[in-house]
């Protein structure tokens, strides 16, 4: 079985410069609610293998040497056998999710943090019944990233997605074209659509090895659709629009089996 994941930032561990500094054989001490989780719900003992990362691509690979030091549960010391810097892979899945009612677009963002997204961008379309404003665009955002925090633990990921703050069509539009521009590809998934996902790669060029990664992304709508408009609107700004299978899948289930075609597709899972 694999080790698991707990996050490795200042607030959680001793010493505080541990992401800058820590090396083969560091001794460390995971603190707060990340050390009470692997004590108190993982049980981890001394001996049992654990994986601390920043989240963004640094991975500590440990071994527990004292869990409950002193007597709290809230202390796991650790001692690293091996630092490993993942790279940025050289595609970064994008999802942008529609809101939706029920907790179904905190789902898709669960899952396709699990499928390997790196890239969520909340969007308020036209047809949804959820809505964020005043106090709720920042609440929103910070659930929607919570959510994939656990998800990238879960996951056993190294890196966790970012969560970027909501956009309406018309700054949604203005993002695909920029991303478009950048060399990216931008998807926007529609049931009426005649053009196939699976030949969606055919316009894709990987980057050079070195040069910032490229940009994949799908989009999203809510349960009662993506409008016309709104569809006319983002392939004016370069996305194309594409059928994901024969069958109309709800919106939390369409981003991550799109993003799971295209990882596949890519390569990213070999």
């Amino acid at each position: 079985m694999t080790a698991p994941v707990f996050l490795l930032t200042p607030e959680t561990i001793e010493p505080a410069d541990a992401v800058a500094s820590a090396g083969t054989g560091t001794v460390l001490m995971l603190t707060g609610p990340e050390a009470r989780h692997a004590v108190t719900v993982k049980r981890l003992r001394a001996q049992e293998r654990v994986d601390l990362v920043d989240g963004a691509g640094l991975r500590l690979l440990c071994e527990v040497t004292g869990a409950g030091v002193g007597g709290a549960k809230d202390r796991l010391a650790v001692r690293v056998l091996e630092r490993v810097e993942e790279p940025e892979p050289s595609l970064r899945l994008a999802l942008v999710q529609a809101l939706a009612k029920g907790g179904r677009d905190e789902q898709a963002v669960e899952t396709a943090t699990e499928v390997g997204v790196g890239l969520v961008l909340p969007w308020q379309s036209e047809r949804c019944v959820s809505v964020w404003q005043g106090a709720k665009q920042a609440k929103g955002r910070q659930r929607w990233q919570a959510t994939a925090l656990q998800a990238a633990k879960q996951a056993r990921r190294a890196r966790v997605p970012e969560v970027e703050e909501v956009r309406d069509t018309r700054r949604l539009a203005d993002w695909v074209g920029q991303t478009v521009r950048s060399g990216g590809v931008v998807l926007v998934l529609h049931e009426e659509a005649s053009t196939p996902i699976s030949t969606a790669m055919e316009s894709v060029r990987l980057p050079a090895p070195g040069q910032a990664p490229l940009a994949l992304a799908v989009v999203v709508g809510p349960e009662g659709g993506i409008s016309p408009e709104e569809t006319a609107a983002l392939e004016v700004a370069g996305a194309t629009t594409v059928r994901l299978g024969p069958h109309v899948m709800r919106t939390a289930s369409a981003g991550p089996v799109a993003l799971a075609v295209l990882a596949h597709a890519s390569g990213l899972w070999e």
